[in-house]
């Protein structure tokens, strides 16, 4: 009787083989990201930044460093969902666009052809104008900025940390957003992601006044690091004040040296 069971087993098996092999097909698209000048020339070893854009669907990640064969290619399956694509190459204007993907369930995928024209000229751009009082969290140029206003940011989810300022010898109540929340908005590697080459990751926060610090990703992310790493816009149920409209706090370190009073802006390097 088990043997029987066991034969019947295997005859589902391959009588259904065929259709989970069809659903995970299905589940990529095959494309190329071809890469030419001007005049139609292919751009070879072209570095490529391909990141799941905010506001549509979360596909998976996709590797961190891409660049183009001899022929100006790269082949990649991506997930459906919408992507930010950024390329660069010595002599040529950084390219960066949206695109999305759409798989066809339950067909055959064909491969799709992503066309970039990269323009000759310097790779540099304009320095972008931001509203007075914005707080502005930014990755790599294949990742747009992110740009929070006062309201904008206290309609996040906040939590209160209870501190001790080493300058005022005192405990203080500081609300506002753990600063891993925020860098979750630009796709930052933390919690299982944390690994291998991202742990080089690091951020660096600057106040209006140019005073810059720098924190790794491990000290960051709550998975490693106990203490707690926030940007506020409250200290005891008060706003900032002369320190804001923001200001960063790392409640583990015993002198205030990193808490950047009048941050303006976050930067994640890779």
């Amino acid at each position: 009787m088990r043997k029987r069971n066991v034969n019947v087993g295997l005859i589902l098996a391959a009588l259904f083989a065929p259709f989970v092999l069809l659903a995970q097909q299905a589940t990529t698209t095959p494309e190329i990201i071809r890469v030419s000048d001007q005049s139609g020339a292919a751009v070879a070893h072209a570095q490529i930044r391909l990141m799941p854009s905010l506001g549509l669907t979360s596909p998976d990640r996709v590797p961190a460093k891409l660049e183009t064969d001899d022929h100006g290619q790269c082949a990649i399956n991506l997930k459906a969902g919408g992507y930010t694509l950024a390329v660069s190459a010595q002599g040529f204007k950084t390219w960066a666009e949206s695109i999305y993907i759409a798989t066809s369930v339950g067909q055959p995928s064909a491969t799709q052809i992503v066309p970039v024209l990269l323009q000759i000229g310097a790779s540099s751009s304009p320095t972008p104008v931001y509203p007075r009082d914005s707080l502005v969290l930014s990755a790599d140029p294949g990742h747009a900025s992110v740009v929070f206003s006062p309201s904008d940011f206290q309609a996040l989810p906040q939590i209160t940390v209870t501190v001790h300022n080493g300058h005022t010898n005192a405990d203080e109540a500081y609300s506002g957003v753990p600063l891993a929340s925020l860098l979750a908005k630009v796709n930052a590697p933390l919690g299982k992601e944390l690994h291998g080459e991202a742990m080089t990751g690091y951020v660096v926060a600057t106040g209006s006044d140019g005073y810059s610090v720098v924190l790794s990703l491990a000290e960051v992310d709550p998975e490693f690091h106990a203490g707690q790493v926030l940007v506020a816009d409250a200290r005891d149920g008060k706003p900032l004040e002369k320190n804001g409209p923001f200001q960063l706090i790392v409640s583990d370190d015993k002198r205030p040296a990193r808490w950047v009073h009048n941050l303006v802006s976050i930067t994640l390097k890779r």
